[in-house]
């Protein structure tokens, strides 16, 4: 998303995307860490290929919310497998995740609301472009 925003001429919504998949790694890194620090062995799968091109900068920040709840979907998952087996810690673990989820489908709704609101063009979607292009990364500790 941030590959074909760059091709739009979009750069803001291209820095949004490129900081959202930065920040996605680092999460993954938490599950990677935490696997290795109860013990156990990490075992990564091969992931499909996302898709790349899109109708517009609506249908990727659409396409960006299916796959956040998607994720919620599968903490929540988790999480109930950790209630059944008594997991207190893994539990813990995932309250932050939990927590992170509720944020990043709040922000990915506005900025859907915001280009709905502008009409997906002409000056309101450059003002969204801009606003997104000052988005700042907090790093994370592993």
């Amino acid at each position: 998303m941030s590959a074909h925003s760059d091709t739009l001429g979009l750069k803001g919504f291209s820095h949004w995307f490129m900081l959202k998949y930065q920040e996605e790694n680092a999460h993954a890194m938490k599950f990677y860490q935490y696997i290795l620090d109860q013990g156990e062995s990490v075992k990564l799968a091969a992931i499909e290929q996302p898709t790349s091109e899109f109708e517009n900068p609506l249908a990727m920040f659409e396409a960006t919310l299916a796959h956040e709840k998607k994720v919620t979907q599968h903490i929540n998952e988790l999480v109930d497998a950790t209630v059944t087996d008594k997991d207190y810690a893994t539990q813990i673990f995932l309250h932050w995740f939990i927590t992170e989820q509720i944020e990043e489908e709040a922000t990915v709704s506005e900025i859907i609301s915001k280009i709905k609101l502008v009409g997906g063009k002409g000056d309101g979607l450059f003002m969204i472009d801009t606003q997104l292009g000052q988005t700042t990364a907090t790093l994370q500790k592993i």
